[in-house]
């Protein structure tokens, strides 16, 4: 198993059955990448891919 593997399953297991909003969760993407900004290409691609995830011209 990967770890991004791992990490979606502790994810899925510690939180959920909450929800949350696309703004909560753009503001942790954001405070992630202010803590690690090695990350925010890949979290950019993340939040664009899943932004144009039902455009069909994409």
């Amino acid at each position: 198993m990967y770890f991004t593997d791992r990490g979606i399953e502790e994810l899925q297991q510690r939180r959920g059955e909450e929800e949350i909003t696309l703004a909560w969760l753009g503001d942790r993407l954001q405070e992630f990448t202010d803590a690690h900004p090695e990350f925010e290409t890949a979290v950019e691609r993340l939040a664009t891919w899943l932004a144009r995830l039902d455009d069909p011209e994409d």
